[in-house]
């Protein structure tokens, strides 16, 4: 296995084999444009280390995104009290590798093999031994795979690495013809306070659209950018993504960007940013100019399952946290990680801790189901 620096040094068509068309953000050209923009890199503590095995006549078959880190920030799975209970105890829990999508709490695969291979399962085996290795030799703590398919978790699990669970509120497509033919899915009760937020937003004398790839202007990423740094500023208070970054997503992803914009006389007041894969929507950054009832929901929600319903997508994916979501049809679904952790003593107590929170991850998954807003079987 080889350990690249920049995204730069593997050409896109061979790491693109490798990632597939599914999930815009695995592939080159989302990863190219975090570091082309500086959005990764020194800046923000996050090295590419990006992971690869070719055979031997030098053509890619297996890759991992991976990135050298100093801090527990930017990736959604928190492992910052492993990190102070080893330093507590003596130990350096920094420097760590992240095989991950910097910023993007994104569930896809991780382990990428090249499509056709001939043994696809022995690859990434292969691959996830070379990352423990790779751990080893740069002598850093631990590496962590974080929202992995359920695949690469399982195949993790069984290799000894410590397995971990979070959740999410994803959105399905059940064949809908409109965003009515979804609503006639919920309870009569929960349907019209679905509508009456719609209705709510849509007065607020506001005109709404999606616009796509190269048709964002660089005076609406510029919009864009100000939504997204204020919303930064009221939750994280950093910034990670430059105004480079945008662009360059639509220039290298095209019309897989979607921009869901809200204006008021032709100026943008609201904006929220999507990719788009092969069968998903996926909701990512969003920001606004004043405060307008339910605009969230309208332009991060109800536009999102809009678009995915017009397109025949299967599902919306809305991002990390918020339960608010179970009573707007977004239901609660697994996330996946998965973390290999050199020092015995830290390793016995993060996997005492691992089984605990998974028993307790599913408890809170089955609650939430029950929240579901859809009707049962004879329920108006």
């Amino acid at each position: 296995m080889s350990l690249h620096p920049a995204i730069a040094d593997i050409p896109a068509t061979e790491w693109d084999a490798c990632a597939g068309p599914d999930n815009p953000f695995v592939s080159h050209a989302f990863l190219s444009a975090l570091e082309d923009s500086g959005s990764t890199g020194r800046r923000t503590g996050w090295l590419p280390q990006h992971a690869a095995i070719r055979d031997p006549t030098g053509r890619l078959l297996a890759a991992a995104p991976m990135y050298a880190k100093s801090h527990s920030y930017g990736e959604y799975v928190f492992d910052q009290t492993w990190a102070r209970a080893f330093e507590q105890a003596g130990g350096d829990y920094y420097p760590k590798l992240q095989v991950a999508v910097p910023f993007s709490p994104v569930p896809g695969p991780r382990l990428l093999v090249r499509e056709g291979a001939a043994d696809p399962a022995g690859l990434r085996q292969a691959l996830a031994g070379a990352l423990r290795q790779a751990a080893t030799e740069l002598g850093v703590s631990s590496v962590h795979v974080t929202f992995c398919t359920e695949d690469d978790y399982t195949l993790l699990g069984e290799a000894g690495w410590l397995q971990r669970l979070g959740v999410q509120f994803h959105w399905d497509n059940a064949g809908y013809a409109s965003f009515d033919d979804f609503l006639a899915t919920l309870a009569s009760r929960k349907r019209k306070v679905l509508k009456r937020e719609r209705r709510d937003a849509n007065q607020c004398g506001l005109t709404f659209r999606a616009v796509q790839g190269r048709a964002i202007t660089p005076d609406l990423w510029a919009h864009f950018y100000r939504f997204y740094t204020a919303t930064v500023d009221r939750k994280w208070g950093s910034a990670y993504l430059t105004p480079e970054f945008f662009p360059l997503l639509s220039e290298r992803l095209g019309d897989r960007v979607v921009l869901m914009l809200a204006e008021r006389d032709g100026t943008p007041v609201a904006g929220a940013l999507n990719l788009m894969g092969t069968d998903t929507l996926y909701g990512r950054n969003w920001g606004c100019d004043g405060d307008y009832p339910f605009l969230h929901f309208e332009l991060c929600y109800y536009r999102a399952i809009d678009f995915a319903i017009a397109h025949g997508l299967r599902r919306v994916e809305a991002g990390a946290q918020g339960q608010h979501k179970i009573q707007r049809g977004y239901r609660p679904t697994p996330t996946y990680s998965a973390h290999w952790i050199a020092h015995p003593g830290l390793r016995r107590a993060v996997a005492d801790f691992v089984v605990h929170e998974r028993e307790a991850m599913l408890h809170e998954m089955a609650e939430l189901d029950a929240q579901s807003p859809y009707r049962a079987a004879g329920e108006d």
